[in-house]
């Protein structure tokens, strides 16, 4: 029976009502295999109606939907649709799913390394590209009616999340745009500054799961829900946690110690309880799963290596997953896909065991992959010929990848800097893979429970439905240029002010302004409070204070003398003195053995007292200046630690017959301070110190200087959040004024110089550390593999901090990267002078494997070199490294000219790098 057959009179009218009003809408929903949802279906009709929208909605929900109807749209009435993601891959499969229903002449794609009809009506592109345009003011920009901005909540990525907020502030104000975010719970918030900053935004929030997700704890052999109830996805039950797993965690918890590697360092912990717990192995996981039918899995190990040896372990099991029939489709695939890449390179891929593992029906998916390797695994997962994923969290950034079930292996991971605990916002994100539309009919989040993981944590990250989206804007170099060149310092200035960061900052002054009240209405009442009918008892309390800081400030300075005094005066005993210990423990008279000396610190001299006692002593054992009172004949070695040696210099103290000096009664400074003393003059004369109720008032005098510091305090915060864009702007344009990238204009305007229009196109990191480099001329006369190992070192970040030390090529490129670390110091002094965000330090640890392969040398030769070098690096990381030199060194030869020598080195750079792997994967 068909859909329209089945329905009732009820909502037969209310689609005739939507074709009326919403006729674009109607007829894309025709189009359809599936129903609309009703917040696809609002958003859509929103946008029709000439709206901008805001969608967020939780992962595989459908949101792209509302962005295919932007793409519809725009065709229909003859304007263009630029569809933005935030990385390659999700543009990829963008285009490739418009391609296929709006035709190859309809749809474009730009990325960093890939231009295909650019000036179809429909272009998929990275962020970053349409970012460039605009401030290119680029010619594609004419005839623009809509922007999809796929994940948008990508803005408060701290490395790139700028780019978002540039597009949405700098878009022309005609065009419509399409924000589609992962579900957030400030939605509300960055609605109202969307409608702020682009008009008229409609905010559509679904927090339903199109597939039910239910959340399990495997521990041990046994998977058991972790709510009660009916463990699903929403309802009072998720808040019950399954009595069960609690009782049976405790059990377990209680026999087994925690389970650590037995080949890691430091053994077994001393008094560990019990055998260890040892955690079900990933092949067993699988097994579990594929047991109960709950595959195909993602399942997240939080490490490359981990990926890796996940797929080791699973084909040395004999673990086998496929069938015969779907073993000869992976090979087809597999082929199809591959062919493209040289035979010489695919033993160091690692390609023949890589295809062994997808023919059983399991892969490992990371950042380090091969983008070939990488897009094989995605496709044949989708197709369900890989049942088993083991995957790091990038796979959660955007790829549509649904599956059945989600692992997470551990609810820690490494961000780069330190091992963290998963957010609940992570955890959102990585299970929100489980459960496919149309597909399954519930998806399931399982954790390996460990002992220390307690059932509560998990609830919570699984229930926790707070997870906010803050802004990562800030100006940077690249930025300041253009926008100065696009609308000049003030206007520039009111742009950064409309920012979503600002935005947020001046949100969280609202309630310091609300404390800044009350502090204020307080002050006015203790002020009541302490008044005198003699005086003004304000100025009388103030003068009480000054006395005490200054009092305050003499004791320290006095404290630091005397303290440098003493240090002066242990630096002039000898092996042989006695002293006066005056306080403390040790006090009594003592002989020193040893002065204790030391060049870097002060002296710490080992001395032997009248009570036996030896050790060393330090400065904070005298309050004053310490003198010796005599000589005692030491051996010329003493042996401290023989009771006998002691008790002998303990008797020979004693026999010199000195005494213990009486100690001086310590005059405080403030008695011969000349302010002190005026200060106390004038309180004395003050009308109000003859008060009976003096004490009285002084205390709420008291308090209301406490709170009244307290305020200033919360003043100078919110001054400090309020236009805090615009002032670290104006100090970037003070770095760029001095260093001669902006100059002061007729109308006294800041105006970009020569140099600073070509900042302005250098889209990178180090983007000012590249311009200076370009403008003082320290690449000059560098061939093309030596150009490439020196802006290598502008885009490389070693994945680790350690003590490697990168071999680079000798001769021009030692001395241009010398040259270039030395303008990074200049540039770092002055980032400091101007309190700014430092340039990243150069990193040459990529320079000598960029160069072997601009020369022509083999993948295997250039990859091995590396490893032999103590260098970490994968084929993909050996691929994604050369695209991001690709990019600037693009940038660098449209920047200085195709016929300029640098401008020339750079462009047969780029042409020596992109061949074998690394063209596959920029085609």
């Amino acid at each position: 029976m068909s859909a329209s057959s089945s329905r009732t009179p009820a909502q037969a009218y209310a689609a005739s009502r939507e074709r009326t009003s919403n006729p674009k809408l109607a007829e894309f929903a025709a189009e359809l295999s599936f129903d609309l949802d009703p917040f696809q279906r609002d958003a859509c009709a929103a946008l029709e109606e000439g709206h901008g929208v805001l969608v967020c909605a939780p992962t595989g929900a459908g949101k792209t939907v509302v962005g295919e109807f932007a793409v519809h749209l725009a065709l229909s009435e003859g304007r263009k649709c630029f569809y933005t993601t935030p990385i390659k891959a999700l543009s990829n499969q963008k285009f490739a799913d418009l391609t296929a229903r709006y035709g190859p002449k309809s749809v474009g794609l730009l990325t960093g390394d890939t231009a295909v009809n650019g000036n179809a009506p429909v272009v998929v592109m990275t962020t970053e590209v349409l970012r460039n345009m605009l401030y290119a003011r680029s010619s594609a920009l004419d005839g623009l009616g809509y922007v999809v901005m796929d994940e948008v909540h990508y803005l408060a990525d701290r490395f790139r999340g700028a780019v978002w907020e540039e597009v949405i502030l700098h878009l022309p104000e005609w065009v419509n745009l399409v924000s589609l975010s992962a579900t957030v719970s400030n939605a509300e918030e960055f609605g109202e500054w969307l409608v702020e900053v682009r008009g008229d935004t409609t905010v559509v929030v679904d927090e339903h799961r199109p597939v039910p997700l239910w959340q399990h704890m495997l521990v041990g052999g046994r998977m058991l829900d972790l709510f009660a109830g009916d463990g699903g996805d929403a309802g009072d039950d998720q808040q019950r946690i399954n009595p069960h797993l609690v009782r049976r965690t405790e059990e377990v918890g209680r026999v087994h110690a925690p389970w650590h590697n037995p080949r890691a360092k430091g053994g077994r912990a001393a008094g560990a309880r019990g055998p260890r717990f040892k955690p079900p192995s990933r092949v067993e996981v699988v097994q579990r799963l594929d047991a109960a039918g709950l595959l195909p899995a993602i399942v997240f190990v939080f490490s490359r290596a981990g990926c890796e040896a996940a797929v080791t372990q699973c084909v040395r099991s004999g673990l086998r997953l496929n069938n015969e029939d779907e073993v000869a489709e992976v090979r087809r695939i597999v082929d199809a896909k591959t062919r493209d890449l040289p035979d010489a390179d695919l033993t160091v891929l690692g390609f023949w065991e890589w295809r062994e593992a997808l023919e059983r029906g399991f892969a490992g998916h990371h950042a380090g992959l091969l983008p070939a390797f990488k897009e094989t695994v995605e496709e044949l997962f989708v197709r369900g010929l890989v049942k088993a994923v083991f995957a790091t969290e990038t796979l959660a950034l955007g790829i549509n990848m649904p599956a059945r079930t989600v692992v997470l292996e551990r609810l820690v991971k490494y961000n780069g800097e330190a091992h963290v605990e998963l957010t609940p916002g992570e955890y959102t994100q990585l299970t929100g893979r489980a459960g496919r539309r149309g597909i399954d009919v519930e998806g399931h989040a399982v954790v390996v429970w460990q002992p220390g993981v307690d059932p509560k944590s998990v609830a919570g990250l699984a229930s926790t439905r707070t997870y906010p989206l803050r802004s990562s804007f800030r100006p940077g170099y690249n930025m300041a240029v253009n926008l100065v060149e696009r609308l000049g310092a003030r206007q520039a200035r009111e742009i950064l002010e409309q920012s979503f960061a600002q935005f947020q900052a001046d949100r969280s002054v609202v309630g310091l302004s609300r404390r800044l009240e009350r502090n204020h209405e307080a002050l006015a009442g203790y002020a009541e409070s302490m008044a005198c009918h003699l005086g003004d008892f304000p100025e009388y309390a103030a003068l009480r204070k000054q006395i005490a800081d200054r009092e305050k400030a003499l004791s320290r300075q006095n404290s630091a003398a005397r303290r440098a005094e003493a240090a002066a005066s242990l630096e002039q005993l000898r092996k042989g003195d006695v002293i006066a210990v005056p306080a403390g423990r040790r006090s009594g008279l003592a002989v020193v053995i040893d002065p204790g000396l030391d060049p870097m610190g002060e002296p710490r001299p080992l001395v032997v007292t009248e009570d036996r006692w030896a050790g060393r002593l330090s400065v904070s054992d005298f309050p004053a200046p310490v003198a010796a009172l005599g000589r005692v004949r030491l051996p010329k070695q003493v042996d401290i630690r023989s009771p006998k040696s002691r008790r002998d210099l303990a008797s020979a103290l004693r026999e010199t017959g000195i005494e213990v000096p009486a100690r001086e009664r310590r005059r405080s400074g403030a008695d011969d301070d000349a302010e002190v003393a005026a200060l106390r003059r004038a309180m004395r004369a003050h009308p109000c110190h003859g008060c009976q109720d003096r004490e009285a008032h002084a205390r709420w005098g008291e308090r209301y200087h406490r709170l009244l510091a307290e305020t200033e305090q919360v003043e100078r915060k919110v001054a400090a959040t309020t236009h805090s864009l615009a002032r670290a702007f104006d100090r970037i344009r003070a770095l760029l004024a001095d260093r001669g990238y902006l100059a002061p204009g007729a109308d006294g305007e800041q105006v970009v110089t020569e140099h600073g229009r070509r900042l302005a196109r250098l889209y990178s990191e180090s983007d000012l550390l590249a311009a200076e480099c370009l403008r003082n001329g320290v690449w000059d006369g560098l061939g093309p593999a030596e150009l490439a190992a020196v802006v290598s070192a502008l885009v490389y970040e070693a994945r680790r901090d350690g003590p490697f030390e990168a071999r680079v090529p000798g001769g021009a490129v030692t001395d241009a990267l010398t040259a270039t670390a030395r303008l990074w110091a200049e540039l770092e002094a002055d980032e400091r002078h101007h309190r700014l965000d430092r340039t990243r330090q150069p990193d040459a640890g990529f320079a000598w494997t960029v160069y072997r392969w601009v020369r022509g040398e083999s993948l295997e030769k250039v990859i091995t070199a590396a490893e032999s070098a103590g260098q970490e690096l994968s084929a993909g990381d050996f691929v994604r490294w050369c695209r991001q030199v690709i990019d600037l060194l693009d940038q660098i030869r449209d920047v200085v000219g195709a016929d300029n020598p640098v401008g020339k080195a750079a462009g047969e750079a780029v042409r020596g790098i992109r061949r074998g792997v690394v063209a596959l994967a920029t085609s």
